[in-house]
C-alpha cells in the first residue's frame, strides 16, 4: 500500500480508526443520570479493538475517472487498517450486468457484509434487495438504490449543499472584491443526471439570496475533454466573466486549460470534489483556482468503517445509539488557500 492510498484512507469523515476509538466522550457531559451515562457508555469505547472477523463485499464502477478511481483506492486502503477485516473486491465496471453478476458472486461467497457504489442505482436496486432479503446487510455508496429496503445504510455527499456552498463562497467573494452586478458563469458536469441538477440547483439557491443570478452556463460530463471543449466555447461567448464555478475538478483539468488558452486572468473559479491537482493550484494562489467544494471519495473509507462495524453488531463508538444509522451524508466544505493544508491528504489525482 502506498503513502498515497493511505493518507487517502486516514480522514474517512466521522468513522475512521480514530474517531471509533474514541473514549466516552458524550457520556460526562450530557446527563447527571448514572443509569442514563452507564447506557450510553456501553457503546462506546472499544471500536477501534480487534473483534469478530468481517468480510466485506466490495463492487465499484470501473476506475475511469480521477473521484471513481480513488473510492475504490480508499476502500481499500481503509480495509487494510483492520486486522480483522477481510476485502473481497470486484473489478470494477460500467457495464450495468456485469456488476449484478459481480455482486451476485460476492453474495454466493458468503460475505457478512456488502458495500455497493452502484454504476446504475435503479439497475441495481433488485440484487441488492435480494441481499438484504436475505439478511446480508448492505452499504449503499453516493448512487442511491430506488428503494431504502435496498440498503442497510446509505452514504454520500451532498450534491445540492455543494451548490450551495459553492454559490456563498463566489456571493461573498466578489462582495468583498465590491464588485456590483457580476458576471457568473458556471460549467456543470452531465445535466442528465440528478446529482449535477441538484448542485445546480443549490447554485442557483444560494446566488438569488445574495441578489445574484447564473450567468452564462455550459455542461461537461465530467472529463478534461469535454471541461476543455465547454469552457473554451463558453468563455469565447462571456467577453466579461467575474466568477466561474465548475462542477468537477476531474474536469476542471480541461477547464483550466481553456483559461489558460484564451489568456484570462479577469474572472477566479471555483472547482467541485477535491482533487489533490486543484487544491495544489489554490496553495499555489497564482491562477483563477481559488477554492474547491468537497464531494470526497472518502466516503468509501467510511463506507468500510462501517461495514465492519455492522459485520461485528456494534455501533459508532461517539453516539449514544445503539446502531449504525441509516444514511451517513458528508459535508462539502469549501477548500481555500487558508486552509489548504488540512485537506490535502483527501485529495485525489485527477
Amino acid at each position: 500500500m502506498t503513502d498515497k492510498a493511505s493518507l487517502l484512507a486516514r480522514r474517512g469523515f466521522l468513522f475512521g480508526a480514530a474517531g471509533l476509538g474514541a473514549g466516552a466522550v458524550l457520556t460526562g457531559c450530557t446527563s447527571n443520570e448514572p443509569q442514563q451515562q452507564d447506557a450510553a457508555a456501553a457503546n462506546q469505547g472499544s471500536n477501534s479493538e480487534p473483534g469478530q472477523p468481517v468480510t466485506i463485499g466490495f463492487s465499484a464502477p470501473a476506475a475511469d475517472h480521477g473521484w471513481m478511481a480513488a473510492v475504490t483506492i480508499n476502500a481499500k486502503a481503509q480495509a487494510e487498517n483492520y486486522s480483522d477485516v477481510t476485502l473481497n473486491a470486484t473489478e470494477g465496471t460500467n457495464d450495468v450486468n456485469q456488476q449484478i453478476a459481480q455482486v451476485e458472486s460476492l453474495i454466493n461467497a458468503g460475505v457478512d457484509v456488502l458495500v455497493i457504489l452502484p454504476s446504475d442505482g435503479k439497475a441495481l436496486t433488485a440484487v441488492a434487495q435480494q441481499a438484504m432479503d436475505a439478511d446480508l446487510p448492505v452499504i449503499n455508496v453516493d448512487r442511491v438504490f430506488d428503494s431504502p429496503l435496498a440498503y442497510r445504510t446509505w452514504i454520500g455527499g451532498d450534491n445540492y449543499r455543494m451548490g450551495v456552498n459553492a454559490g456563498n463562497y463566489i456571493a461573498e467573494e466578489l462582495e468583498r472584491q465590491n464588485i456590483s452586478n457580476p458576471v457568473i458563469g458556471e460549467i456543470a458536469g452531465t445535466d442528465a443526471l440528478p446529482l449535477t441538477q441538484e448542485r445546480s440547483k443549490g447554485f442557483s439557491d444560494a446566488l438569488r439570496r445574495h441578489g445574484l443570478s447564473v450567468g452564462p452556463r455550459a455542461a461537461a460530463d465530467f472529463s478534461p475533454e469535454s471541461g476543455q471543449q465547454e469552457a473554451a466555447n463558453l468563455l469565447q461567448g462571456a467577453p466579461t466573466l467575474h466568477a466561474l464555478w465548475n462542477h468537477d475538478d476531474d474536469q476542471g483539468i480541461g477547464v483550466v486549460a481553456a483559461i489558460d488558452a484564451a489568456g484570462r486572468d479577469d474572472f477566479f473559479m471555483v472547482g467541485g470534489a477535491g482533487s489533490t491537482n486543484m487544491m495544489r493550484l489554490i496553495k499555489e494562489d497564482s491562477g483563477p483556482v481559488k477554492a474547491t467544494v468537497l464531494y470526497s471519495p472518502s466516503m468509501a473509507s467510511s463506507a468500510i468503517a462501517l461495514a465492519r462495524l455492522l459485520g461485528q453488531g456494534k455501533g459508532i463508538g461517539d453516539l449514544a445509539e445503539h446502531e449504525i444509522p441509516a444514511e451517513v451524508t458528508t459535508y462539502s466544505a469549501v477548500v481555500t488557500k487558508e486552509n489548504v493544508d488540512s485537506y490535502m491528504d483527501v485529495g485525489f489525482d485527477s
